[in-house]
């Protein structure tokens, strides 16, 4: 009698089906964010415009109130709630990818070192920051306002998992991922990257916590303590930048994200931060020149025109591009500067500058928008030279930008 065997070693197919496995659920995931972040970005969309005249008008009545103090106090929390509302609102622009970057050429060494001393005068005593920056320089076309609001995420959310104190580990290394990494994520290209690692000694997260946290408005937090926006938001910006974020945590053993950042030239190059920074101070110059407000919703038209003309500016208005340039056209006085909507039916705010400079050449611009489509930014990255300012403004910033393009 005899007892023949076959033996077949199926330890490579079980490797590639395991991975294939984790890239379906990778790719499912991706997709599902990327489905949530367009439905966030039109809702904040359209929820801008509402904020815009409840923010105008309340700030406004504010100012100029004579009435009783109990009237004063309900326009007041109008408008501190209005307030809160936009910084919902911005967060879930940042997770839809909707938001205007400014970018320039930096050491992600330095941004971190900058910004990690601030944090540690707002952490808890008992929370320890260390730093290992890579020895070389290591740059990054990042908008540096961002990168250090993801910085203060992932710091708020490991010092809320060290509630009797513990570590914050910040690196920085320059990588390069081949083509075996980038094979086993998706979505990565290979290539030379930053990568930005924040490790906590925490009380780590389960698999299915890891899995649902970069959703908006999930959160583990008790009520009232946290909106569920802060990972969401970080997750967008790293995505808006070009990057990956991943993380790796097991239940008290502490959760640590690596940050993968495209890797710039050379921080040769740098340019300072300009168009979003807008100042809060009031304007006490005189205001003589014309301007043209184009807005094809009426609210937020007639709350930049009532601005602008309680500061002395003649006012001219037109809810679309192409009305615009029939005024323009029949117009006797010269348009010192045209604020214009970017999206709009039939004819966007950047199409209409193009027409309206023909006509008078030397034309300002002023762009206004909730959120940037690729009209005046690429990949939501401002072009140089762009004067933009952020639905829902406030009256002061409004008038503040408004001179700041007239007089350079």
């Amino acid at each position: 009698q005899r007892l023949y065997a076959i033996v077949q070693d199926v330890s490579e197919r079980r490797q590639a089906e395991e991975q294939q496995q984790r890239l379906q659920e990778q790719l499912l995931q991706a997709q599902k964010l990327e489905s949530v972040g367009r439905l966030a970005g039109g809702v904040a969309h359209d929820l801008n415009n509402l904020l815009s005249p409840i923010l105008g008008y309340s700030e406004l009545l504010q100012s100029e109130s004579t009435g009783e103090a109990k009237q004063r106090e309900y326009v007041g929390t109008i408008f501190e709630a209005a307030v809160r509302a936009r910084d919902l609102v911005r967060q879930l622009l940042a997770f839809g990818r909707k938001q205007a970057l400014v970018v320039a050429t930096v050491d992600l060494n330095q941004v971190v070192q900058g910004f990690v001393t601030l944090l540690r005068r707002t952490v808890r005593e008992d929370i320890r920051i260390d730093l290992a920056l890579s020895p070389t320089t290591v740059p990054v076309r990042v908008d540096i306002g961002q990168i250090e609001q993801v910085l203060m995420n992932l710091v708020v959310n490991a010092q809320d998992a060290m509630p009797e104190g513990g570590r914050i580990d910040v690196e920085t290394e320059a990588v390069v991922l081949d083509e075996k990494y980038a094979d086993s994520h998706v979505d990565v290209q290979p290539g030379p990257y930053v990568r930005l690692t924040l490790s906590d000694t925490g009380c780590g997260m389960s698999e299915e916590v890891s899995a649902q946290m970069f959703n908006p408005f999930f959160t583990t937090k008790s009520e009232g303590q946290g909106t569920g926006l802060g990972l969401a938001t970080t997750y967008g910006i790293i995505k808006q930048h070009g990057g990956h974020i991943w993380v790796y945590s097991e239940i008290d053993q502490g959760t640590t994200f690596k940050i993968y950042l495209p890797q710039a030239e050379s921080t040769a190059a740098s340019h300072a931060r300009t168009a979003l920074i807008v100042p809060e101070g009031e304007d006490t110059g005189a205001a003589t020149a014309t301007l043209m407000v184009v807005e094809d919703n009426a609210m937020v038209r007639e709350l930049a025109v009532d601005i602008l003309c309680r500061k002395g500016y003649k006012v001219l208005s037109a809810m679309g591009g192409e009305e615009c340039l029939q005024q323009m056209r029949a117009g006797k006085s010269p348009i010192d500067l045209l604020l214009t909507d970017v999206v709009m039916p039939a004819m966007n705010g950047k199409a209409l500058y193009k027409e309206a400079v023909k006509l008078q050449p030397g034309l300002r611009v002023l762009y206004m928008s909730g959120y940037t489509e690729n009209v005046i930014a690429s990949r939501g990255v401002l072009e140089e030279g762009v004067n933009f300012i952020q639905k829902p403004f406030a009256p002061k910033a409004l008038v503040a930008k408004v001179r700041q393009v007239l007089h350079g």
